[in-house]
């Protein structure tokens, strides 16, 4: 079994379960990048995330914060 939480989730899970979580606009207060607050779309994000490192790193580590947060 893998320690690594994020294994076995696709960009496209993560996304779509932060904006079921938090909705376009919160999400985009949280991570502050275009593609979440401007006409905002999963597949745009998705094409952002996928060439943007910095902005997929903020995503998946806000999936993990609010992953723990709700085992606790």
């Amino acid at each position: 079994m893998s320690k690594d939480p994020l294994e076995g989730k696709t960009l496209e899970f993560i996304v779509n379960f932060l904006v079921d979580y938090y909705g376009w606009e919160q999400l985009s207060t949280h991570i502050n990048v275009k593609c979440f607050s401007n006409n905002p779309s999963v597949q745009s994000s998705l094409k952002f995330l996928r060439k943007t490192p910095w902005a997929r790193k903020k995503v998946e580590d806000l999936y993990l914060s609010v992953n723990k947060r709700s085992r606790l």
